[in-house]
């Protein structure tokens, strides 16, 4: 069994509340940390030079202290941005001081060198860019749809032209208004006459659409796969936009060739786990039924049917030493 997992995330997150508890049943010893917390409720004293080659030393919590010696593996979930620790500081002294702590704390816990990561914060920042992903998905050989990033308004009008139909998407999620309140722009389709010079402001992201009959989210796991198909009953181009109590789950396989080659994407990404979303124009059980959309490197899952065998699967590589990416 490995020794204690770090599991480094925001104090509301119930997808790893769920990981922690599976692994309390397993007998690992957590810590649980929210770096954000920063001051008398996280403390450390980290050590290295001399006879320690590696970063040494104590890290001490409200509930538990942990050496860094300790640690076998980290959880890196969705820390609470170390900027929100200083929210109330003049924005020079607050810049600085949630750059120092970044640096300075994220630096040794973003290099614990006997630890696994699942997954390392450089590896997951690398990974969350569309454009990438999408020519590592070609790479492997996966489908993907004909793509237009441009700021560009004839480039724009002449991708519509060229295609039946073409849709455009965000690269990220919208961000909290100045209420606090998050927001979204659904994957919506677009035509030739809807683009004027507004779009050189900044990038968008074009795409022919595909015409599926529904979609599939493959979470990756280590070498576990489990895959659903969403099926929108009201027709929704994204299936994000309705009521998710009224979508369709059914277990779905997922070819060996593209299986093999989401792997090698975790692999070549520095990955120990994904959540990747197909378009399906089929059954499935051709290769040629699937189309790659995305790869989310942090993505969700505790919505899916399958939760409980995710969960479990993230506690057997939390739990085994050597496993995970680093």
């Amino acid at each position: 069994m490995a020794r204690t997992v770090l599991v480094v995330t925001a104090l509301e997150d119930v997808t790893a509340d769920w990981v922690v508890a599976a692994l309390n049943e397993r007998g690992v010893t957590v810590v649980r940390l929210d770096p954000a917390d920063v001051g008398p409720r996280l403390a450390f004293g980290f050590r290295i030079g001399g006879e320690e080659p590696a970063w040494g030393g104590l890290l001490r919590t409200e509930s538990r202290d942990v050496d860094l010696d300790e640690v076998g593996a980290v959880y890196h979930r969705r820390p609470t941005p170390y900027r929100d620790r200083f929210a109330r500081l003049p924005r020079q002294q607050r810049d600085f001081a949630a750059a120092e702590a970044r640096h300075g704390l994220g630096g040794v816990l973003n290099d614990l060198r006997s630890a696994a990561y699942v997954n390392h914060p450089a590896a997951v920042a690398r990974a969350e860019y569309k454009p990438g992903q999408l020519q590592r998905f070609a790479e492997l050989g996966l489908q993907i749809p004909a793509t237009l990033v441009t700021n560009d308004v004839v480039a724009a009008r002449d991708f519509a032209e060229r295609h039946p139909s073409v849709v455009c998407k965000t690269f990220r999620g919208l961000p909290p208004g100045e209420d606090g309140r998050a927001g979204a722009i659904w994957t919506q389709r677009v035509h030739a006459d809807d683009f004027d010079d507004s779009l050189s402001v900044t990038a968008h992201l074009l795409q022919a659409e595909i015409p599926k009959v529904g979609d599939v989210r493959v979470t990756v796991v280590g070498r576990r796969v489990f895959a659903q198909r969403i099926t929108a009953l009201c027709g929704a181009l994204d299936w994000r936009c309705g009521d998710w109590g009224d979508l369709v789950h059914s277990p779905v396989s997922v070819p060996p060739v593209v299986e093999t080659a989401l792997h090698g994407y975790l692999a070549a990404s520095g990955l120990a786990f994904g959540c990747f979303d197909f378009a399906l124009t089929g059954e499935g059980s051709s290769p040629d039924d699937w189309w790659a959309i995305e790869c989310n490197p942090n993505g969700q899952w505790g919505w899916l049917p399958d939760a409980p065998a995710i969960t479990e699967a993230f506690a057997d590589i939390l739990s085994t030493e050597g496993s995970g990416s680093s």
